[in-house]
């Protein structure tokens, strides 16, 4: 995909659509853990997916198209990572939930 095409109106509303579908079904998932965990499964699927197929495959072949890409990088905010919840944090919420439902 060439910068014309990234920074064009219609993929600028293309994103937006999916964005829309992903918040609209994490909250008809609110309460159901088991769901909000497949949905972040599958997002970190199609993040790899992207990555090791058609991100590398559009990788630059010049060193001019590289420094661009780079530098596009560095001034957006660097590169995208999906963070897991670590299971320390995890027990940590869940002990935290606990200690207020029993002080109700």
């Amino acid at each position: 995909m060439s910068n014309k095409s990234f920074e064009s109106i219609d993929f600028a509303e293309q994103l937006e659509k999916i964005a829309a579908a992903v918040n609209d079904v994490a909250r008809d998932c609110q309460g159901d853990p088991l769901a909000l965990l497949n949905l972040l499964r599958q997002l970190e699927y199609l993040h790899r997916a992207i990555r090791d197929g058609a991100f590398q495959e559009s990788l630059p072949d010049n060193r001019q198209q590289l420094y661009s890409l780079l530098k596009d990088i560095e001034s957006e905010g660097g590169w995208p990572y999906i963070e897991r919840m670590r299971l320390q944090a995890l027990l940590a919420n869940l002990l935290q939930e606990g200690i207020e439902e029993n002080s109700d």
